[in-house]
């Protein structure tokens, strides 16, 4: 039964956030005069120390203790007596469980946004760096239109800056302290006002039984965390994409590919292809968070011990695939000549063609209509649309003039999208300026 019930093995990571806790309870209760100063103060220094243990590797952590709050009070009452005993005045282990976890992740969230952050910063450097590049841009994975490979890559930007600012508002969310409220509260004369501002948070928590019953912190965590590992997934399934022979946009670093078994000269992206994988663990963690909280009763329950396991995994699962994937971009080569072929091979101007005839006065629908005719036709000879002769062009519309080879080559379809988020080389100058000023205002949060 000991076993079955212990947390203590799965949750030694919380020991730091928990003995910061304890040492901002016991300060509490002396400056109140609930215990003496003396008293406080021995069981901050013996704190300190059971903290050294553990990270000395001394520390011997036993299920009897069941989890790392009774087994670190037990430890520190070993080590000053009697007056250890007095640590737990005022608190339950229901709030102090939580307060412990909102500490761990309010510090986790600060190191994915640190991650998310280096990626970012590679997106804009491999984008700054091949600004000019055409590429043919998709829709149902058919070729679209011509777009810059700086833009594709700045998608990924906005993306993850989404990610950035859902964990700060997680963080935000996060700020009351649930310290000292358990179920009814207490009698005595605790401050939670001062608890709540030494351990960093902006106010004690408003609702005792909500305090010690709240898991939103953990599922939201799990729900960033699977929105950002959505969009991981979605770049590892392009980069698997173009790095096949039949695309071969980009490659992919010896150090992030491994061999075939058999075939010698395969080159497989397993890393692309391992983050897209564990796509799936990290929604299965949001769901058993959501599953377990369903119809729970309040106040604490047991179930809710159940509750470390799927975030931890969602935690370390983000941060390691974070933290591959910013080298795996920067060091992605990026073959500029492969990517403007296909952009000609695909007929991505066709809609810039439909665009020149609706300025001639076609209506758009008519000239959608007959540039398709032009795009099957040009299928049938194995002819680009701007290599057809002026009378092939004027078969289908007489409107046409010398100026469509111009007006539809693929830089002037590229420079023509000037507007704001367009793909216009003007358009992701500006793109890449404001995302450059995002990271530049953003550092100090993360400091």
């Amino acid at each position: 039964m000991e076993d079955f019930n212990a947390t203590i093995m799965i949750e030694q990571r919380n020991c730091p956030f928990d003995i910061k806790g304890s040492q901002a309870h016991a300060t509490m209760l002396g400056r109140q005069g609930i215990i003496s100063q003396e008293d406080a103060e021995a069981i901050c220094k013996g704190l300190d120390q059971v903290a050294q243990e553990i990270r000395d590797g001394k520390f011997v952590f036993r299920t009897a203790d069941e989890d790392i709050h009774m087994a670190i009070e037990k430890r520190m009452t070993e080590i000053v007596g009697p007056a250890g005993g007095r640590l737990h005045t005022a608190r339950s282990r229901n709030d102090q469980t939580t307060v412990t976890t909102k500490m761990m992740l309010r510090a986790t969230i600060r190191e994915v946004q640190a991650a998310i952050r280096d990626l970012q910063k590679e997106f804009v450097d491999i984008a700054e760096k091949h600004m000019d590049v055409i590429m043919p841009g998709y829709t149902h994975m058919q070729t679209g239109q011509p777009i810059l490979f700086s833009h594709w890559m700045m998608a990924y930007f906005w993306m993850l800056e989404r990610d950035f600012t859902r964990f700060d508002n997680l963080f935000s969310r996060m700020g009351r302290c649930p310290l000292g409220a358990a179920l009814a509260e207490t009698d005595f004369p605790i401050d939670r006002e001062f608890t709540a501002k030494a351990l960093g948070f902006d106010a004690p928590t408003e609702n005792s039984i909500d305090s010690v019953s709240d898991r939103d912190h953990m599922v939201e965590f799990n729900a960033c965390a699977a929105m950002c590992y959505m969009h991981l997934s979605r770049l590892s399934e392009e980069l698997v994409t173009f790095s096949t022979q039949d695309f071969k946009f980009i490659e992919l670093s010896d150090d992030f590919c491994t061999g075939s078994s058999i075939m010698p000269q395969k080159k497989n992206p397993d890393i692309a292809e391992k983050i897209r994988g564990k796509t799936g663990r990290v929604y299965g963690n949001l769901m058993a968070m959501l599953t377990i909280m369903k119809g729970l009763p309040l106040a604490y329950n047991t179930d809710l011990s159940e509750d470390k396991e799927q975030v931890f995994d969602s935690i370390d699962t983000l941060l390691a695939s974070l933290r591959i994937m910013t080298p795996m971009i920067a060091k992605m080569t990026v073959n500029a000549e492969k990517m403007r072929h296909n952009a000609d091979l695909g007929y991505s101007n066709a809609t810039d063609l439909a665009d020149y005839l609706a300025r001639k006065g076609v209506p758009f629908r008519e000239a959608h209509h007959v540039v398709g005719s032009m795009v099957n036709y040009c299928i049938k000879h194995g002819k680009p649309l701007d290599d057809l002769t002026m009378d092939e062009y004027k078969s289908f519309n007489d409107k046409i003039e010398e100026d469509i080879r111009h007006e539809i080559a693929l830089e002037t379809c590229v420079k023509a999208r000037k507007s704001y988020g367009g793909t216009a080389p003007e358009a992701v100058s500006k793109q890449l300026e404001v995302a450059r000023a995002v990271l530049d205002h953003e550092a100090q949060t993360l400091q």
